[in-house]
């Protein structure tokens, strides 16, 4: 006879075992805070609403995941093959803009107790157009730069320019400007038509034109300009503000992160040998047919300020690199990066005015400081300018973001308990267990892996 006969019911030592065959609890089984009907069934999770997580929650469902800062989604448009992905930090420029804005100041200052004249009248005048004359060039470098396909033929397309305006001149000084500029588009068009086609430097392209145009211009004449052509002294303070605001509104162009990033795609990352793609190359063929034509301004303004263009000062002097050079060192100073994309704001326009107001300084204290000598310790500390920008520009890494972040300790607060609830105590009953929490439950739940009463206590 089987143990759980009734007639041993209601005797002492006699308890009742809760069947889990059927895969469920006994209905008088007490809880603990958990509903009867919220049962087990394969792929769910019941949890009580007091526990904070909704009951039928499947272990299937796609897990919840955070919203997107707006880092990360403007991260999400940064092809790692075109550079890290990120904002550039821009403290660096910030920082040594403001060394610059310090030492263009200081020597103002030295150049006026110097020379006292030389900011006053005439010398003004042409002290403002020899600082847009350099700056225009500064310019060209600067963008080309950026790009990652620096153009050295900028010094010999301005002195090119120059002459061909002044020799055109008595046709006309708007046409010929406008041709002017035309031809030495042209120009950078073969350049960049170069560089991008067969995917080489953009400074060894540029050389080999600079040095083709200086040949060119050894066999030229010096030529004059006609008789009362314009005199660009007259709006020499124009001439100046009308080149810092173009540098001033490139810069802050810059500062756009996707301009930025597409200006400067060329910028090798892994190979050099690698194409960068149909948007690079466009970019930089733009960059590099403007800052010819910047350079060509610059000529014009040469030819202007001048009245003519003497074909000896574009050979001599290492074959009228004087000014490429000079202007290289201002870009590089300024804060624009050797290997392209990266740069400040008024970087450049500061250099500029340090190396006009240093060489002004040192002709009224009668130092013997030639531009080329001011040009190589311009370039030398423009690499180590780089260096920094370079350092201290990049995007951060993640593992850098990570560190910075504020550290928030997980929240300790117990989960609300709704007072409605009513807890069964334990039965009284000796072994008794809540119902859902017996040792065994989960493991026998299965319905073959039930306990029957036979299989517990046998037969009699």
């Amino acid at each position: 006879m089987a143990y759980d006969d009734s007639r041993f019911r209601g005797e002492p030592g006699f308890r009742e075992e809760p069947d889990f065959r059927s895969g469920g609890v006994p209905e008088d089984a007490p809880t603990l805070g958990v509903s009867n009907q919220s049962v087990y069934t394969p792929g769910a999770f019941p949890v009580s609403p007091a526990y904070g997580s909704p009951s039928g929650e499947s272990f299937d469902d796609p897990p919840r995941r955070r919203t997107p800062t707006a880092q990360q989604l403007g991260d999400v448009f940064d092809d790692p093959e075109h550079g890290e992905p990120g904002r550039d930090r821009f403290a660096v420029h910030a920082l040594w803009e403001l060394v610059l804005l310090l030492a263009a100041g200081a020597l103002l200052y030295l150049v006026r107790d110097a020379s006292p004249a030389a900011l006053r009248g005439d010398e003004l005048r042409g002290l403002l157009l020899s600082g847009a004359e350099l700056g225009l060039v500064a310019l060209a470098l600067g963008l080309s730069l950026r790009a990652g396909a620096p153009n050295l033929a900028a010094g010999p397309i301005a002195f090119a320019a120059g002459l061909f305006f002044a020799s055109n001149s008595e046709r006309g000084l708007l046409m010929t400007a406008l041709i002017t500029g035309l031809i030495a588009v042209g120009v950078g068009v073969v350049i960049a038509v170069l560089v991008v086609a067969f995917h080489v430097p953009g400074w060894a392209t540029s050389l080999a034109v600079a040095l083709a145009l200086i040949a060119w211009i050894a066999n030229q004449p010096s030529e004059k300009l006609v008789d009362g052509a314009y005199d660009p002294h007259k709006h020499a303070m124009w001439w100046a503000l009308g080149v810092a605001v173009l540098a001033a509104g490139g810069g802050a162009l810059g500062v756009i992160r996707p301009l930025r990033r597409s200006l400067g795609r060329f910028r090798p990352v892994r190979d050099p040998a690698d194409r960068r793609g149909g948007g690079a190359a466009t970019f930089t063929g733009l960059a590099i047919a403007g800052s010819s034509l910047l350079a060509a301004v610059a000529g014009v303004l040469v030819a202007l300020d001048d009245r003519g263009v003497a074909a000896a000062d574009a050979t001599g002097s290492f074959g009228g690199f004087t000014v490429t050079v000079l202007a290289l060192g201002a870009a590089l100073a300024g804060g624009t990066s050797a290997y392209g994309r990266r740069g400040g704001v008024l970087g450049t326009l500061l250099a500029v005015a340090v190396i006009t107001l240093l060489l002004r300084y040192t002709a009224a204290e009668g130092w013997k400081l030639q531009p080329i000598a001011l040009a190589a310790g311009a370039i030398a500390l423009g690499l180590v300018v780089t260096r920094l920008v370079e350092t201290f520009g990049r995007p951060r890494t993640a593992a850098e973001l990570a560190e910075e972040a504020p550290w928030t300790p997980p929240s300790i607060t117990p989960a609300p308990v709704d007072v409605e609830d009513n807890w069964s105590p334990p039965s009284s009953r000796t072994g008794s267990w809540p119902g859902g929490f017996a040792p065994d439950a989960d493991r026998d739940r299965g319905p073959d892996r039930g306990w029957s009463a036979e299989e517990r206590w046998g037969t009699r």
